[in-house]
C-alpha cells in the first residue's frame, strides 16, 4: 500500500516537549507543531508529524519547549519609559504626585517609542499578546502594528483634562474613532478604558459601557485595587467599586477588572455571576503594596482570571514567566496552602485565562488547530532548567523571560535564536534613551 504523500506547511517547530494547553492538557515529549500560514494546523508527536508534513522551514530545538505565547492581560507599555521613576511609594502618591504630574508632558511621539520598547522585551520574554491602557492609544496601537505583535489598546479616561484628547466627551470620541479603525484588523483590537471608580464619574462610567457595548469591544477599568479605593467608594456611593459598576449595569462579560485586590465576599459572588474578567497583577500589588488578590477564590467562583505585570513604573518588568512564579507562590502564602495555585493552573493563568478575559480565547491561548500561529520556545539546556520532571513545574517556577529563544505571532518568526527580528532594536534602544533625557529635564 502506498504511503500518503505528505502535506506541504509554512514551517514545522519540533522540541523536547510540547505544552499544549489544550482542553484536555496534552503534553508531546517530544513534540512537534505544523503551521499553515497564519494558523495552527496540527499538534503532536515529533515522528509523527515530521512524517505527515514537510515544510520549507523546519526548526528543530532538540532541548525546547514549546508553548503558547504568553498573553499580558493588563499593562501600559509606554511606562516602560518610566521605569524607576517613583519607586517605593503607595499607590495614590505613586499616581498623584509622581505619575500623573509626568504625564502631562506626553505626545504621540512618547507613546508610539515607549511601546515599541516594551513590545521588545515582551517579544523577547515570551509575551505575544499584550492589553494596553495607556494615552495616545493610537500610538501603541500603531506600534502594535508595526512591531507584528498582537494587541489589545485602549484611551484611558477620566473625568479631567486628557494630554491627549482634551475633555472627556473628545475621549469618547477618539476611543469611537480608535474602534472604527481598526475593527478588521487582524491583529490589532481596541477597547474602551475608563480608568477607575475613583476618576470617572458615574455618568462617564455608563457613556464607556454603552460605547463597548456599541462596538462590541471590552471594557477594562482599575478595580478594587487597594483598600483606601475601596473605602472612599463606599463613603461617595454607599457600595464597593464592585457593586458600584453593578448599580450602573456594567457587570457582564465584556467588563474587565484589572486588579481585584480588595475584594469582599459579595464582590467575588457579583464577579463569577456575572462572568467578569480579572486581570490579576501580583508584582505591581505587592510593590504598592495594595494587597494580594483573592485569585484562588476567584478560580473556585469559576470567575475568569488572566495575568498581567501593570506597568513599568510599578512592577518594573515585563517578564510574564517570572509573573507567574510570583502569583502561585503569593497564594500558597496568602492562604498557607501549597496546593493553592499548582504550576499548571498558573500557567493557564498566562495563557487561556488572559485568552478568555480579553474575548480572544478563539483565537490564541492554547496549540490547538485552527487557532493563531502564537507559540513561543523556551530553551531547557541550561543549568538552572536541567533535569526535567516536569514540564509545567519548569517553565513557572524555573524559566524566566531571559531563557525563551524563539517567539511566533501570527506564524511569523519575530524572535529567532534569541535574536529581535521583527524591527530595529538598536534604533529603539536610542529613541527610548533620548526620551528619557526629555523626562529628567521635565
Amino acid at each position: 500500500m502506498t504511503a500518503p504523500k505528505p502535506i506541504t506547511v509554512s514551517l514545522l517547530i519540533s522540541g523536547a516537549f510540547v505544552v499544549s494547553m489544550n482542553q484536555e492538557r496534552q503534553v508531546f515529549a517530544p513534540g512537534a507543531v505544523a503551521v499553515a500560514e497564519d494558523r495552527l494546523l496540527a499538534i503532536g508527536h515529533r515522528d509523527e508529524l515530521l512524517a505527515r508534513f514537510v515544510a520549507p522551514q523546519i526548526l528543530n530545538y532538540p532541548h525546547g519547549l514549546i508553548l503558547p505565547g504568553l498573553i499580558n492581560a493588563h499593562t501600559h507599555a509606554a511606562m516602560a519609559l518610566f521605569r524607576g521613576l517613583a519607586d517605593d511609594l503607595p499607590l495614590e502618591d505613586w499616581l498623584t504626585a509622581h505619575i500623573f504630574p509626568a504625564e502631562k508632558n506626553l505626545d504621540y511621539d512618547f507613546v508610539y517609542w515607549g511601546t515599541k520598547l516594551a513590545i521588545a522585551e515582551m517579544l523577547l520574554s515570551g509575551t505575544t499578546t499584550f492589553c494596553d491602557m495607556y494615552l495616545f492609544a493610537d500610538a501603541a496601537a500603531q506600534a502594535a502594528d508595526d512591531t507584528g505583535i498582537r494587541a489589545v489598546v485602549g484611551e484611558v479616561l477620566y473625568d479631567f483634562p486628557s494630554p491627549n484628547y482634551g475633555p472627556p466627551a473628545h475621549g469618547l470620541r477618539f476611543s469611537a474613532e480608535l474602534c472604527r479603525t481598526y475593527q478588521e484588523h487582524p491583529r490589532v483590537r481596541v477597547a474602551i478604558q475608563p480608568h477607575a471608580v475613583y476618576t470617572c464619574s458615574p455618568e462617564l462610567l455608563q457613556q464607556c459601557g454603552e460605547l463597548a457595548a456599541c462596538h462590541e469591544v471590552p471594557l477594562i477599568i482599575h478595580l478594587s485595587e487597594t483598600p483606601k479605593e475601596v473605602a472612599d467608594c463606599l463613603a461617595r456611593y454607599g457600595a464597593t467599586p464592585v457593586a458600584h459598576l453593578h448599580r450602573l449595569g456594567l457587570l457582564n462579560q465584556r467588563l474587565v477588572a484589572c486588579h481585584a485586590v480588595a475584594l469582599t465576599p459579595e464582590d467575588i459572588k457579583l464577579l463569577a455571576e456575572h462572568d467578569v474578567g480579572v486581570a490579576h497583577c501580583p508584582e505591581s500589588n505587592m510593590k504598592l503594596a495594595s494587597g494580594i488578590a483573592p485569585v484562588a477564590e476567584l478560580l473556585q467562583a469559576r470567575t475568569p482570571v488572566g495575568l498581567g505585570t501593570d506597568g513599568c513604573a510599578s512592577n518594573n518588568n515585563l517578564d510574564m514567566l517570572q509573573e507567574m512564579d510570583t502569583a502561585a507562590k503569593l497564594q500558597k502564602v496568602r492562604r498557607l496552602d501549597p496546593t493553592s495555585l499548582p504550576a499548571p493552573q498558573a500557567l493557564a493563568l498566562a495563557t487561556t485565562g488572559s485568552a478568555r478575559v480579553l474575548g480572544l480565547q478563539r483565537q490564541v491561548g492554547a496549540l490547538v488547530p485552527g487557532l493563531k500561529a502564537d507559540l513561543i520556545v523556551i530553551d531547557l539546556h541550561q543549568p538552572h532548567l536541567t533535569p526535567v520532571y516536569d514540564p509545567y513545574s519548569q517553565v513557572v517556577y524555573a524559566a524566566t523571560g531571559a531563557d525563551v529563544t524563539t517567539v511566533l505571532v501570527d506564524g511569523r518568526l519575530l524572535v529567532q535564536d534569541r535574536r529581535l527580528l521583527a524591527f530595529d532594536l538598536e534604533e529603539t534602544l536610542a529613541r527610548a534613551r533620548e526620551l528619557a533625557l526629555r523626562v529628567k529635564k521635565k
